[in-house]
Formats: structure tokens, C-alpha cells, sequence
């Protein structure tokens, strides 16, 4: 499958053939200084044209709290597959736990494409007809 994209900054590592199954690093286009407590949107470099029956989720990288002390604001990023035009750059919501500095091309986030929701009716029933597992936050209790 090939993904036209559009890169929006020059200052970027360009994306690569992706292999089944990884997560796609995301570098900021921008340098940022942050203070405990600001939110910002943050330039990713890139607008895409994802096929019409996927999205794409942008979520943190494991270091990127460690490395920048930024929490992604709206916990996942969603990019629909109609956001697609030339001036559609994706962004992430970056929310700062202590002072920092993002530099331009730092990989501060990552994004998988994944087919969207398939369409489907709810039922309503009176009884589910399964055992009851000890309710919520019960797996892994001693």
C-alpha cells in the first residue's frame, strides 16, 4: 500500500517503508520551549492522504515523557483519513510536567494506521449470558 504524504518543513527526517506491525516515529518541525504546565500544539512537518477506510492514532513515544517531561494533551491523537489537504498538518497536544526544550527533528511521538471502526447495530438484551469476572480493575489481583 502506498500513502501519499506532503512535508510541510524541510528541517525533517523523511518516513521510510514501514514494516507490518511498527509504530512510525513523528519528529517536531519547530523548536519549543515549554514551562511546567503550558499546552501546546506541536508541528509534526506532515500531512498525509491515508486511504479512505483508515485513520491514524498519535500517541507518545516510551521516552517522550522521560526525554521531554510532556504528556500528550488529549491522551490520542485521531486523524481521520479526511483530513487530507496540503494544509492539514498534523499536530501533537503536548502538555509540559516540568520546564523543557523541543528541538526541531526530535522524534517526539508516533503514529500507527489502522483500519476504521467497521459499522455495526447494537442488540439489547436482558442478560449477557457470561460468568462474572470480579468487576472492574480485577485482573491481576493475588
Amino acid at each position: 500500500m502506498k500513502i501519499k504524504i506532503k512535508y510541510l518543513s524541510d528541517k525533517i527526517d523523511h518516513l521510510k517503508k514501514v514494516d507490518n506491525g511498527d509504530w512510525i516515529d513523528l519528529r517536531s518541525s519547530q523548536n519549543i520551549i515549554m514551562k511546567a504546565g503550558d499546552q501546546k500544539l506541536i508541528s509534526l512537518g506532515i500531512a498525509m492522504q491515508l486511504p479512505p477506510e483508515y485513520e491514524a492514532y498519535i500517541l507518545p513515544r516510551s521516552s517522550t515523557l522521560k526525554t521531554f517531561g510532556v504528556l500528550l494533551g488529549n491522551s490520542q491523537g485521531v486523524v481521520d483519513n479526511s483530513y487530507c489537504s496540503d494544509s492539514d498538518e498534523w499536530k501533537m497536544s503536548a502538555y509540559a510536567i516540568r520546564d523543557t526544550e523541543i528541538h526541531i527533528n526530535d522524534r517526539i511521538c508516533q503514529f500507527r494506521i489502522q483500519k476504521k471502526q467497521p459499522e455495526f447495530e447494537f442488540e439489547e438484551v436482558e442478560s449477557l449470558g457470561n460468568k462474572a469476572r470480579g468487576g472492574f480493575g480485577s485482573t491481576g489481583r493475588n
